[in-house]
């Protein structure tokens, strides 16, 4: 007869807890067998050529996102396409935070109403990090213009229908478009002349073959500075520190004004909540530096920040505003 084998009761129960405690043991393992992001490079795509603004914006920032990441944030022109190319190598990438973006008010906000074919929808495709920067503009004349304030041109604007000239780096750009929110609240007319960027365009602005100029002020603050060229006013809410004696528009008889550039890093939407809360945590603290501070404000600009959502909406917000703004202008694709 076979041998019969007997559990006690205490015995019974040890297996069962045993037995549960590995059951249990399991998932946590695997869990824990995980790898934390980031565990390799990561990609920060710049829809702009090396040496722009948004290319320095991003150094600056991507060097210290290296340290508090902890893996290499590693940058990638991709111009193109008024910023489009860079964008959509981004939509298109896998959601798994390793390649982001630095996209801005023309290629986020702006160029889905002025392209009538975009690759991309910066809501759909992407999903926000945060806010890193705003820049205002600066309207600039030539040194020996007659124009010295806002004031002066929009009367100039109203004795002569369009007889005042309005160069741009760009048709839909957003010195383009400023200066068109600029002839809506005044009331005036200019005659715009775009430029293919904005080198040419200061040259014949000091060469007297056009009237005023919209820049970006890391663009015109050494002409400025050197007597080259005279700052009427800027874009923005309140003065900017490395143009103390230059108004804002709204100062200038416009409440309200406002009008900038602004940066934020996206990555592909659906990427896993936890990544894109660790991208967010980390790209605040850097915004925080002080060095970092200081060098952004070195390029005319200010530093933003936020949460997800906050830049989610904005987002939102500005799609809207700006879509106005290129119908009303008429601006085309050049």
């Amino acid at each position: 007869m076979p041998k019969t084998i007997s559990f006690s009761r205490r015995s019974v129960l040890a297996l069962s807890l045993a037995c549960a405690v590995g059951t249990m043991a399991g998932p946590q393992q695997a869990a824990q067998a995980q790898p934390a992001y980031p565990t390799k490079p990561v990609r920060l795509i710049v829809p702009f050529p090396p040496g722009g603004g948004t290319d320095i914006l991003a150094r600056v920032i991507g060097n210290k996102l290296t340290e508090t990441l902890g893996q290499p944030v590693v940058i990638e022109n991709r111009p193109g396409a008024g910023g489009n190319i860079g964008v959509d190598v981004v939509a298109k990438s896998p959601p798994d935070g390793y390649t982001m973006v630095i996209g801005q008010t023309s290629n986020l906000a702006v160029n889905p109403t002025l392209y009538p074919d975009l690759p991309y929808d910066p809501q759909k495709d992407l999903a926000p990090i945060s806010l890193v920067a705003d820049a205002p503009l600066v309207m600039v004349v030539a040194a020996n213009s007659p124009f010295k304030s806002l004031g002066d041109v929009i009367n100039a604007a109203k004795g002569k229908p369009e007889d005042v000239t309005f160069a741009s780096p760009g048709n839909g750009t957003v010195a383009h478009l400023s200066g068109e929110l600029v002839q809506k609240a005044a009331n005036v007319k200019f005659q715009h002349i775009p430029y293919k960027g904005a080198a040419q365009a200061l040259t014949d602005l000091m060469g007297g073959q056009v009237q005023i100029y919209m820049s970006s002020i890391p663009t015109a603050l050494a002409q400025i500075k050197g007597g080259k060229l005279r700052a009427l006013a800027v874009t923005a809410a309140k003065r900017v520190p490395d143009l103390p004696d230059v108004p804002t528009i709204a100062e200038s008889g416009y409440p309200g004004f406002e009008s900038s550039t602004w940066f934020g890093f996206l990555v592909k939407a659906g990427t896993p909540e936890p990544i894109i809360k660790r991208l967010n945590t980390d790209l605040v603290r850097v915004l925080q530096m002080p060095e970092v501070r200081e060098k952004i404000a070195a390029e005319g600009a200010t530093v933003l920040s936020g949460t997800p959502a906050e830049f989610s909406s904005f987002l939102k917000e500005e799609i809207v505003k700006w879509g106005k703004v290129v119908k009303e202008s008429g601006a085309k694709v050049e």
